[in-house]
C-alpha cells in the first residue's frame, strides 16, 4: 500500500509540474493590455455640405472627397516629431473579461474635397464680388470659390468594444493568430482648413460631431507581446458645427457621411494580473 500511495503521489507531481510547463498563454485573458501605433487609408461616400455665415447660405449636394495619404519615407513615418503627420492611429484596450476588451482609440484620418468638381448648388451669396448671386444648378467648385478639407485630421476620437476569437495557438506560445469584432462611438474633433469666399480660414481644434464605427480585424502575436493588427472599419460621421473662417467671423458648416477605412497597427502586449501574481509571491 505504501509503495502504491508513493508511485500515486510521484505521478500527481509529475503530472502537475508538466501542465505548468505546458501552460497555455494568451494575450486576451481578463487584466491583460495592449498599446498600438499605425497608419490608415480611408475612403469616403459623398456627402452634401451646408455653409451658412452673414452674407452667405447654401448648400453644395453629393460632394466627393478623398484621403491624403502622406508619401512613405523615414522622415515621414519614423521620426519622433513627425509621428502625427501621416494617417495614423492608436489604441490602448484592456481586457475586462476572457476575449473581450474596452479600448480608447484616436483615428487620425484625412478629408480633401474633390477640387473642381461640379455638383449642385441651391441658396444664395450676397457677398459683393464675383459669385453674388442666388443659385440653384450646377456649380464648378474653383479654388477661388472653395477648399475644404480637414487635413490636419478628421480626429475621431473613440472608444470600441472588442470580441476575440482563437485562430491559431502554436504549442509553444510564440505565435498567436486571433480574429476579432468590435464597435464603437466617438467624438470628431477636426482642425479644418476650409477657404470659402474671400474669408480668413479657421485654425483651431474644435469638437463639430460624433461618429459611430463598426469593425472586424485580424491580429497575429509574436513570443507573447509582440502585436501586428489589421483591421477593416466601416462608419458614420455627423459633424453639425464644423469652423469655416477666422476667430470672430461668422460662419459655419455640418455635413454627414459614411467612411470604409484600413487600419495597421503594431504594438505590445502585456499583464497586469503577472504583476499581481509577483506581488503576492
Amino acid at each position: 500500500m505504501s509503495k502504491l500511495i508513493t508511485i500515486l503521489l510521484f505521478s500527481f507531481i509529475a503530472i502537475t509540474g508538466f501542465s505548468q510547463n505546458a501552460a497555455v498563454h494568451s494575450n486576451t485573458d481578463k487584466g491583460q493590455i495592449y498599446v498600438l501605433w499605425g497608419w490608415n487609408r480611408a475612403a469616403y461616400t459623398k456627402s452634401n455640405i451646408s455653409f451658412k455665415g452673414d452674407d452667405y447660405n447654401f448648400q453644395l449636394k453629393k460632394v466627393m472627397a478623398h484621403d491624403r495619404p502622406t508619401p512613405f519615407s523615414y522622415y515621414n513615418y519614423l521620426k519622433i516629431d513627425r509621428l502625427t503627420i501621416p494617417q495614423t492611429n492608436f489604441r490602448l484596450g484592456y481586457f475586462i473579461k476572457k476575449d473581450f476588451a474596452i479600448s480608447f482609440g484616436f483615428d487620425h484620418m484625412k478629408y480633401v474635397m474633390d477640387q473642381n468638381q461640379t455638383v449642385k448648388m441651391t441658396g444664395i451669396v450676397d457677398q459683393n464680388g464675383p459669385f453674388k448671386g442666388n443659385y440653384n444648378g450646377d456649380k464648378v467648385l474653383t479654388e477661388d470659390f472653395l477648399t475644404f478639407e480637414h487635413t490636419d485630421g478628421l480626429n475621431y476620437i473613440n472608444f470600441e468594444g472588442e470580441k476575440f476569437f482563437n485562430i491559431y495557438h502554436s504549442a509553444n506560445n510564440k505565435f498567436i493568430v486571433n480574429g476579432l469584432a468590435g464597435a464603437g462611438a466617438g467624438i470628431l474633433m477636426p482642425r479644418t482648413d476650409a477657404k470659402l469666399l474671400n474669408y480668413e480660414r479657421n485654425d483651431e481644434f474644435h469638437i463639430a460631431g460624433f461618429g459611430l464605427a463598426a469593425k472586424a480585424g485580424i491580429q497575429a502575436t509574436f513570443f507573447k507581446h509582440l502585436i501586428v493588427k489589421l483591421e477593416n472599419k466601416y462608419g458614420y460621421i455627423n459633424m453639425p458645427d464644423i469652423n469655416l473662417h477666422k476667430k470672430g467671423i461668422n460662419g459655419k458648416a455640418k455635413q454627414a457621411f459614411f467612411f470604409a477605412a484600413i487600419d495597421g497597427m503594431i504594438g505590445a502586449s502585456f499583464s497586469l494580473n503577472n504583476k499581481k501574481k509577483n506581488k503576492n509571491k
